[in-house]
C-alpha cells in the first residue's frame, strides 16, 4: 500500500498522522476485502482551501470538512470484481507500482478541531472518522438516502472499533 499525505498548513496534531492515516486505510481496504495493493492521498488544508476545493470541483461555495474525489466508479459498492478486465489496467493501477489507484482524500484541520470540540471526543477520532468515511466514498459508498447512511455509520464504527478508535478516544 502507498499512501501520501500532505499537510499544507502549519497545524500539527498531537497524534502521528501518518501512521494513523495508514492504520485506518488498511482497515478500510481489509474490512472491504479490496483484493489489491491500494495507492490513496491525503491532503490536510484549512477551511478557505477546502471551500474553494469544494466550490471548484461540486460547485458548493461553502466550506466542508472533508472531500473524497474517487478514482473508481464501481457498479456495486465496494465490488472490486470489474478491474479484472485487463483493459482497465492502464486507467486504474499505477504503471509503476501496479497498485490500485483509489483516489483523493481532503480534509479541513480546523473542522477536524471544531468538530472534535462538538462532538466531545478527540481530534484523533473525528481525523480519523473523516479518513473512514471518505475510504468508503473511495469504494462506492455514499449517504444520500436514509438506508445508505445507515449502511455507512454501521460500516464506519465497525472499521473504527476494529482499530480501537471509538467515540470516546482521547
Amino acid at each position: 500500500m502507498t499512501f501520501y499525505v500532505e499537510n499544507e498548513t502549519n497545524h500539527t496534531f498531537d497524534f502521528d498522522v501518518e501512521k494513523t492515516v495508514e492504520k485506518i486505510i488498511t482497515a478500510a481496504l481489509d474490512y472491504c476485502k479490496c483484493p489489491y495493493e491500494a495507492e490513496v492521498s491525503v491532503l490536510i488544508t484549512d477551511n478557505a482551501s477546502i471551500r474553494q476545493i469544494n466550490k471548484e470541483y461540486r460547485e458548493i461555495d461553502c466550506e466542508t470538512d472533508v472531500l473524497s474525489f474517487p478514482n473508481l466508479e464501481y457498479e456495486k459498492k465496494a465490488d472490486f470484481s470489474f478491474l479484472e478486465d485487463e483493459s482497465l489496467m492502464s486507467s486504474y493501477f499505477h504503471p509503476e507500482s501496479g497498485e490500485l489507484m483509489l483516489g483523493d482524500i481532503v480534509l479541513s484541520y480546523e473542522k477536524i478541531i471544531s468538530q472534535a470540540e462538538e462532538f466531545g471526543h478527540s481530534q484523533l477520532r473525528e481525523f480519523s472518522f473523516l479518513i473512514v468515511h471518505s475510504m468508503l466514498h473511495l469504494f462506492g459508498y455514499d449517504h444520500m438516502e436514509p438506508a445508505e447512511a445507515a449502511d455507512m455509520e454501521m460500516i464506519q464504527k465497525a472499521i473504527l472499533d476494529s482499530i480501537g478508535i471509538g467515540r470516546n478516544v482521547g
